[in-house]
């Protein structure tokens, strides 16, 4: 269990009612606050800084309403009037951090299964729950999440993204994929009597009707479009390829015109091919990744997603005993295809496919990237100023510079030397609210 850390040294210039008002902000009753005082002015130091690209040390960082103004050197940086001064000793401040793949609609398969959360709860029921993920992820220092379908759910997603921007519930950022394309007959839940029209968990589409399903989900509120590239649906159910190449650059094409882009679930090199040809800016999963597909990939400039964490958490579901039991094909694979995006300098965005494993745990993800290879500093990289770009978002998230939106976390220790370190949030501000970590509540 983790214990409660020493209380923050923390001292003010500021008047008797701007420190009630940071006393409320630090507690938020039960909803999140829908702006920032846009006079509150905060002046922010750590022990060291990582500013989204490299880590710095005797830095401050200060805030102005719901944005950053300025960030460098202390010697540089003056107190300003009226400011509140935050100081974490032993500590890291970082961007706040970015989920590159999430359901918030979903929840680990160890506890409801796939099938029976999609095809047998209601989306009023989903929706109560992932209100309750969406608050966790916050807390844990994850103040924006790409979230790439509601499985099910239909535009839920689009509605918790409304209810959190409104200050109703408290939450990270949500960039939200909606339904999801899927090809005719690909996608589940299946193994029902035919006579029986079952909730499939991505909508389907095919040929010349896609034009339609993409224009209709982005007018339904998706912000991007994410399409299912293979899926388990070989003679023997393997994974293989769906849609055409033709299909794919159709998709693209329409997504594009409207100034959004298209990602890909693909784990076969097959379909991965087709999908970075199609115009995807990003590949989900790639469990089976070959070098000429990376090669492919970094060509083009699409980033990759390998979600370890959902592997690995769906192997132990199935009864693997990590550290007992030799490591599972699935497991080894995934290794492999890690290995190569990296020796091939493919750019390797965070995202874990949370959901699958619990949310508020989104660190497993980079402390298996940490293990299977990548330097901790390069995993910090990618669940910040990586996944910013990767999703566009770079101008307003996922670095520390006077401009940028006020997201910022403190974590106990230096997770450039131990990633876990991200598992301590100590302090935790989004669009210049700040909240209280789940670790820290009695």
């Amino acid at each position: 269990m983790q214990t409660k850390p020493n209380n923050p040294i923390l001292s003010h210039t500021a008047n008797l009612l701007l420190l009630m008002s940071f006393i409320l902000l630090i507690h938020p009753i039960g909803q999140a606050q829908k702006s920032a005082d846009k006079n509150s002015i905060f002046y922010i130091t750590a022990n060291k800084v990582f500013d989204g690209e490299n880590m710095q040390i005797n830095w401050a960082v200060i805030v102005e309403g719901n944005t950053i103004v300025a960030a460098g050197p202390k010697e540089k940086l003056a107190v300003p009037k009226n400011a509140m001064v935050i100081n974490y000793p032993n500590a890291t401040l970082t961007p706040g951090l970015i989920e590159g793949h999430a359901h918030i609609l979903l929840y680990p398969y160890n506890i409801t299964d796939w099938d029976t959360q999609v095809a047998r709860e209601s989306d009023a029921y989903r929706t109560a729950r992932a209100t309750v993920h969406v608050k966790k992820t916050l807390l844990a220092g994850f103040t924006t999440v790409r979230d790439l379908g509601s499985e099910g759910a239909g535009y839920a997603d689009v509605a918790i993204k409304k209810a959190i921007n409104d200050g109703i519930i408290p939450g990270p950022r949500l960039l939200v994929a909606g339904r999801a394309i899927v090809a005719t007959g690909s996608y589940g839940p299946k193994g029902y009597d035919l006579d029986q029209q079952i909730m499939i968990g991505a909508e389907e589409a095919d040929g010349n009707n896609l034009i339609k399903v993409v224009r209709d989900q982005i007018g339904k509120g998706a912000d991007l479009i994410k399409v299912y590239a293979d899926y388990r649906w070989g003679l023997n159910d393997e994974a293989m390829p769906t849609f055409t190449l033709e299909e794919l650059k159709l998709m693209n094409d329409v997504t594009r015109s409207s100034g959004r882009v298209m990602v890909a679930h693909a784990k076969t090199n097959e379909a991965m091919q087709r999908a970075i040809l199609g115009g995807v800016v990003t590949i989900e999963h790639g469990d089976l990744l070959n070098a000429e597909t990376a090669a492919l990939m970094k060509q083009k400039g699409v980033v990759y997603y390998p979600t370890l964490a959902a592997t690995e958490s769906v192997t132990q579901y199935k009864g693997w005993k990590k550290g007992i039991d030799p490591e599972p094909e699935a497991v080894t694979q995934k290794r492999k295809a890690f290995k190569i995006a990296m020796d091939n300098g493919v750019t390797i965005g965070m995202g874990g496919d949370v959901g699958v494993f619990p949310h508020g745990e989104n660190v497993l993800e980079m402390e298996l990237m940490a293990n299977y290879g990548m330097k901790p500093l390069q995993v910090l990289q990618a669940a910040t100023s990586i996944n910013a770009k990767a999703m566009q978002i770079e101008n307003k998230v996922g670095f520390i510079k006077a401009g940028h939106l006020a997201d910022l976390v403190i974590f106990e220790g230096d997770p450039s030397v131990s990633i876990s370190a991200l598992r301590k949030p100590l302090w935790v501000m989004k669009d210049g609210v700040i909240y209280q970590p789940e670790s820290l509540k009695n």
